[in-house]
This record gives structure tokens, C-alpha cells and sequence, in this order.
């Protein structure tokens, strides 16, 4: 990758007024900073001159062409739209109509304009596999699935290895309800794309519209091992089961399935839907442990720490060896100030997986507040041993100055600023203990190292003053 400030400099000295190709390049390096309105006015700028300079010029084409595309980035389609149409008046071609077709196909759902552009691409170039692909798209979201159909055909006959066509005419199919052609086609996928969750889970659909139960559970199987988390295939695997009979498997999928998307709501911060939906898992299957944690971690969202200790409680009960819920309740007896429950879970949760870092952290922490600073001390360094990174030893070096070992505390900052050189509290708490040893010099130093990194950092210019203060003092 360039360096577009490197570019930008290299053409200013092309910014004469008679230069449109310096504006042409310069918008080009605008929009690859993602700064469009810049990049729009030098393409507009491009055109004026070219226009003046050399009405006959290809120059003020790209330039439309260009300008469309960086208001295509700032979903400005009207705007893109009449650039393109521009580009068309002055240079009709196969790739100007399908980049409008596609602004009128997905930017403003036109799908009749989308249509013709994409006709008049074919017209120009009869092998545009593209215009075809986008020309099909906008007949299946018309619900034309015949003209659909044979788009994709054409596509296929054009680039017969081309997976995305086979799984676009498999769709069609099953709209059209002509199953065993939709499996022909989405087994195609599956030949040229193995792991194509869709294509197996699609296929699925239509063994299951057949009422051939167990060909769609084995497909919404392997769409479920290639991608753990479809929730839509537990759901579809669910109905499956159900359909023959197997209620406790239906179950079973259908709790994952709503389990899913309630995680999905969580993701979005809605934890009041991720709690709906925790709870209808619950009742579907009221010894699921993953719902169980799931909801307590949506109610420690909600800083309902009680609700969430319950759950955790409730999905260990379940399984005492379900080790997310010991770290997740230790977290929230944390939250709660009652840190000996807390050291107690996060022990627990050591002894079921010794070799996780975050346990020990979590831990080390409790013990700090708790002011056990020896134990603290041995739980940050075995977070060293596991995975060494600047915050245990950072962490570590508090322990030690609370212990008022200030040379061990240094140390630890040093190493922590070696590892995240502009770490500011870093410098900070190397700062107090240097001050704390006496040895002002180097702590003045160290506040100073802060002020450059965080200019307004207001701990550091009270300890410079209070610093002063001392100095004048002895």
C-alpha cells in the first residue's frame, strides 16, 4: 500500500490551472483516504477544465465515472446516478450501464431501470457474465423466477464453475417449488465450495420440503459443523427431528437455536430480548447450563449482579464442571465488593482450567483490593509465565508498591513502558515511586513523560506541584 501523503505531495506541484489530470489523480488518492467530498470536488474540478481544454477528451469520462463511484461511498445514488448517465452520453459502454444498474438495483430498488441497464450491458457485451449476475438478481427480487433462471444458465454456460450462480438458480428453484433441481444445483455449490454452510443448509430446506427428513438433518448437520453458531440450522434441524418424531433432539435444537439469538441480542446490547429469549430456552429445556450463563451475563450487563450470581449458580448446579459460569459469577461477586466469594470462584475455576491467564488476573486483583499484596504478587506473575504482556507486570508493580518494595515496583513499570512505550499511568506510578524513594529528579522525570503522552493528564501536573512544593520545602 502507498502512502497517500507521500502522493498528495507529489501532484501539488501539478495543481496548475490547466491541469485536470493533477485533480483527476488527486481525487483518486482522496478517495482512497475515504475522503470523498475532497475527491468529489477535485473530480469536479477535473471536469471543468477538461471540458474548457479538450471537449473530446476521454479524460472528463473517467472523471464522471469517478466522481459517481465517491458518491456511491457517500450514498449520494441520485447524484451517482447522474454521473453515470453522463458517462453513458459520453462513452456508452457495457461497464457504464451495469455500474448505474447496480446503483438503481441495490442503492434506490429500481428494479425495472435496474433491469434495462443491465440489458443494455448485455446488448453492448454479450458475455458480460456480470450483467447477467446482476440482471438475474433483480428478476429473483421481482419474483420473476423463470427470466431469473435462465440469467443464471447463461452465467453457467459462460463460467461453468461459477459456485455463486449455481446457488442463486438453486434459490429459484425452491421458490418455484422444483425441489429436485434446487438439490442438483446446491449440490453443484457443494462440489466447488465444500464449506458452503448456506448451500448445505439451502439443501436442506428442500430434502426437508420433500419430507426426506433425515438427508436434510445429515445437511443442516454439517452446516452446523462447519459453522457452530447457525442458528438457523439448529432451528431447521429441530423441526426435522420433530417432524419424526424424535422430540427430545427437536428440543434440544430448538433451545440452541433461540440460545443463538439471544447471544445475537446480547451482541447488539439488548439485554432485555437476550433475557427473553435465555428464558424461553430455559423452558423448552430447563437443564440447559449455556442458558442459564448466558442470561446471568445479560443481567451483569444490566449491573443486576444478584439476578446474574443466581444463574451462575443454577447453570453450576446444573454441571459443576461448567467453568464459564465460576469465572463469570467470581466477576460478579467481584462487582458486589465480596471479593472472598470471588477468589473463591475464580479458584474453583483455576483448578478446572490451570492454564487460564484471565483467572489469575481476575484473582490477583481481588487479592490486591483485599490488600493481600503477596498473594496478588503470585497470581500477576503466574499471568507472566502464561502469556507475558504489559498489564501484569504494571499490575504487579502496584502490589509491590503497596508493599512499599518501590524498587521491585519500578522494575515492573519499566518492563510494562517496554512493552506499551505510551503507557501513561506506567510512567505515573513509576513517577510516585521514585518520589516515594526520595529520588525526585527521576520522578519529576516521569511526570513529564506523562504530560508528553497525555498533555491534560491532571494527576500528573498535581504531582509535578506538589513535587515543586517538597523541593522548596527542604
Amino acid at each position: 500500500m502507498y502512502n497517500i501523503k507521500k502522493f498528495l505531495k507529489k501532484f501539488l506541484w501539478l495543481l496548475e490551472p490547466k491541469s485536470p489530470e493533477a485533480y483527476l489523480k488527486r481525487g483518486g488518492a482522496y478517495a482512497e483516504k475515504g475522503d470523498y467530498d475532497k475527491a468529489i470536488s477535485d473530480y469536479t474540478e477535473a471536469i471543468r477544465l477538461e471540458i474548457r481544454l479538450d471537449p473530446d477528451s476521454t479524460l472528463e469520462c473517467y472523471a464522471y465515472l469517478y466522481r459517481g463511484n465517491a458518491y456511491i461511498n457517500k450514498k449520494d445514488y441520485d447524484r451517482a446516478i447522474s454521473d453515470y448517465t453522463e458517462v453513458i452520453r459520453l462513452e456508452p459502454s457495457a461497464v457504464a450501464y451495469c455500474t448505474r444498474g447496480k446503483v438503481y438495483l441495490l442503492g434506490k430498488e429500481d428494479y425495472d431501470r435496474a433491469i434495462f441497464d443491465f440489458s443494455e450491458a448485455i446488448r453492448l457485451k454479450p458475455k458480460s457474465a456480470e450483467a447477467y449476475c446482476s440482471r438475474g438478481y433483480a428478476y429473483f427480487i421481482k419474483g420473476d423466477y423463470d427470466k431469473a433462471i435462465s440469467d443464471y444458465t447463461q452465467i453457467i454456460r459462460l463460467k461453468p464453475k461459477y459456485a455463486w450462480a449455481y446457488y442463486m438458480r438453486a434459490d429459484a428453484y425452491a421458490e418455484k417449488e422444483d425441489y429436485d433441481k434446487a438439490i442438483s444445483d446446491y449440490t453443484q455449490v457443494i462440489r466447488l465450495e465444500s464449506e458452503n454452510t448456506e448451500a448445505y443448509c439451502n439443501r436442506g430446506e428442500a430434502y426437508y420440503a420433500k419430507e426426506d427428513y433425515d438427508k436434510a438433518i445429515s445437511d443442516f448437520s454439517e452446516a452446523i459443523r462447519l459453522e457452530p453458531n447457525y442458528a438457523k440450522a439448529y432451528h431447521n434441524r429441530g423441526a426435522a427431528y420433530y417432524k419424526k418424531g424424535d422430540y427430545d433432539r427437536a428440543i434440544s435444537d430448538y433451545t440452541q437455536a433461540i440460545i443463538l439469538r439471544g447471544d445475537a441480542y446480547a451482541e447488539k446490547g439488548d439485554y432485555d430480548k437476550a433475557i427473553s429469549d435465555y428464558t424461553e430456552a430455559i423452558r423448552l429445556n430447563p437443564e440447559s447450563t449455556e442458558a442459564y450463563c448466558n442470561m446471568g451475563n445479560a443481567y451483569a450487563e444490566k449491573g443486576d449482579y444478584d439476578r446474574a450470581i443466581s444463574d451462575y449458580t443454577e447453570a453450576i448446579r446444573l454441571n459443576p464442571n461448567y467453568v464459564d459460569a465460576y469465572l463469570a459469577r467470581g466477576g460478579a461477586y467481584k462487582k458486589k465488593g465480596d471479593y472472598d466469594k470471588a477468589i473463591s470462584d475464580y479458584t474453583l475455576f483455576i483448578r478446572l482450567e490451570p492454564k487460564y491467564a484471565l483467572a489469575y488476573c481476575s484473582r490477583g486483583t481481588a487479592y490486591f483490593i483485599k490488600g493481600d499484596y503477596d498473594k496478588a504478587i503470585s497470581d500477576y506473575t503466574e499471568v507472566i509465565r502464561l502469556e507475558s504482556n504489559y498489564a501484569p507486570y504494571y499490575l504487579r508493580g502496584l502490589a509491590y508498591a503497596g508493599k512499599e518494595d518501590y524498587d521491585k515496583a519500578i522494575s515492573d513499570y519499566a518492563k510494562a513502558i517496554r512493552l506499551k512505550p505510551n503507557f501513561a499511568m506506567a510512567y505515573y506510578r513509576r513517577g510516585s515511586a521514585y518520589a516515594e524513594k526520595g529520588n525526585y529528579g527521576k520522578a519529576l522525570a516521569n511526570y513529564e513523560s506523562v504530560l508528553r503522552i497525555d498533555p491534560d493528564n491532571p494527576h500528573a501536573q498535581d504531582a509535578i506541584e506538589n513535587l515543586k512544593k517538597t523541593e522548596q520545602k527542604q
